[in-house]
């Protein structure tokens, strides 16, 4: 085997702004693996089927990737929010059938526009609250809720012709660590990850997923290595007990959680050693990523850290990720994304009445990496259906007085909120909020928190998505969700 030659084929790459430069059309001429486009690539989401047609016409069928979750995950609609609510929401309505047209539908979208490999479903069980990078993502703190909708995912993804890639094995939801920023250890012994953690991955390879992402995740019954660069995960527990064969895909190599004590060249090395077929080099990287990743794989391979025989078969498998697949054929319907967003909604306390001129009060906690800057909130969809509506949009840091926050009197006051639980400066402020506005109405657009007895009312949407949105605005204005 010439190594030099097929290297790049295990590697999944990514690039800078909405045209494939020359260097990456050259590389996938020459046996690229694939291209993970990330949100700057996709300013104008008319054009990326013009992209992707040009990353095709450099090489056959490469792996297109992109992280298109729906809700507040999103590439094809990250300058509007997504038109599709995230999985909180799916798990919270609970209809297998819902889920599976949902992704369908995202399917259809990601196929139009040249997309083959969609990097969801999340099938991490959100076991800890304070989780600052799963959340909305996860379906829910059921594992077997979890199964049965992530399986539901991968059908109606694959039906349309996108191969569905669950994460993030073997499980990142019972953590309180960001893996893009740091290194999360999930202590807890190897039963209960069985039951809980493994328990959806078992449910979406039955269901025939084509693919699996690798956490940069710690599990000291396991392996004293992130799950990424451990053997006993990803070939002892995944293929073996788990019997998936087919491939396995690494999170982004630039994260903390892989390369923060080395050079992602190295965390590379290491990936491929433990059993990982194609890998994520991360948003952003350049060309000379590339080549640094691509020299440290050839000097492994020369020095005999890593085998020729493992190199091959994981330039194989990625390879057989990147054939295309015929999908049935399905309507362009964002029809299904409506309803899940309107079902999903959880009204306690008083019932809503019809209102106009509201002042809504955004309190903005940092995005977290995953999710990257997408449009949120509730003002633009309100602005929709009443112009006469009022924003103050508040952010950490923010010393705003009471009666700013509280705005003019006789109008009705919405405040908005987004993991209060885990975010202290966004509770005080409600507590001054409710403290002087007792009527107002609250909206929690994050992962579920506990209601407050202080509020009238209080809605609960299971996710940030431009769908759910669009319904609490239509609750607010209508008195009741259409449909």
């Amino acid at each position: 085997m010439d190594v030099d030659a097929v290297i790049d084929g295990c590697l999944l790459a990514s690039f800078r702004g909405p045209d494939a430069p020359a260097w990456l059309l050259r590389r996938l001429e020459g046996g690229l693996g694939g291209v993970c486009l990330f949100g700057d690539n996709i300013a104008d989401a008319g054009r990326v089927a013009e992209l992707t047609s040009t990353l095709r016409s450099a090489a056959g069928a490469p792996v297109v990737a992109a992280d298109e979750e729906g809700g507040d995950v999103t590439r094809l609609e990250m300058a509007t929010g997504s038109s599709f609510p995230g999985n909180a929401a799916l798990g919270s309505v609970d209809d297998e059938a819902l889920t599976q047209a949902v992704a369908t539908s995202i399917g259809v979208e990601l196929a139009a526009a040249g997309v083959t490999v969609d990097l969801a479903p999340c099938v991490d069980v959100n076991s800890n609250p304070a989780n600052p990078v799963i959340g909305v993502r996860s379906f829910g703190a059921d594992p077997q809720l979890v199964g049965r909708h992530g399986a539901a995912f991968v059908r109606g993804l694959q039906a349309a012709g996108v191969a569905a890639c669950a994460k993030h094995f073997p499980g990142h939801g019972d953590t309180a660590a960001d893996s893009h920023l740091d290194l999360p250890v999930v202590h807890q012994p190897l039963e209960v990850l069985r039951d809980r953690e493994l328990a959806p991955f078992r449910a979406v390879i039955a269901a025939g997923v084509d693919a699996v992402m690798t956490s940069h995740v710690v599990l000291p019954a396991l392996d004293d290595r992130p799950a990424t660069t451990s053997r006993r995960v990803l070939v002892e527990l995944l293929r073996g007990e788990l019997g998936f064969t087919r491939a396995i895909v690494t999170d982004a190599l630039d994260m903390k959680g892989a390369s923060g004590t080395r050079s992602i060249g190295e965390a590379a090395v290491a990936a491929l050693a433990a059993g990982a077929d194609l890998l994520c080099l991360g948003a952003r990287q350049d060309e000379d990523v590339l080549d640094h990743v691509h020299a440290a794989v050839a000097a492994a391979v020369a020095d005999g850290r890593l085998d020729e025989v493992r190199l091959a078969e994981a330039v194989e498998r990625a390879a057989r990720l990147g054939t295309a697949r015929p999908g049935a054929p399905s309507p362009d319907d964002r029809e299904a994304g409506r309803t899940a967003a309107r079902r999903a909604l959880r009204v306690e306390g008083a019932p809503t009445t019809p209102c106009r001129g509201t002042h809504v009060v955004e309190l903005r906690p940092e995005p977290n990496i995953a999710a990257g800057e997408v449009p949120w909130g509730l003002g633009t969809a309100l602005r929709a259906v009443d112009p006469d509506v009022t924003v103050t949009a508040v952010r950490p840091g923010d010393d705003i007085d009471d009666a700013v926050l509280a705005g003019p009197r006789g109008r009705p006051l919405v405040v908005v909120v987004r993991d209060r639980h885990r975010h202290p400066w966004q509770a005080a402020h409600l507590d001054r909020l409710l403290a002087a506005r007792s009527e107002a109405i609250v909206v929690d657009m994050g992962w579920p928190g506990p209601p407050l007895p202080a509020a009238r009312t209080w809605i609960t949407t299971h996710g940030a998505s431009r769908a759910s949105a669009e319904a609490v605005a239509e609750l607010l204005t209508r008195g009741a969700p259409l449909g």
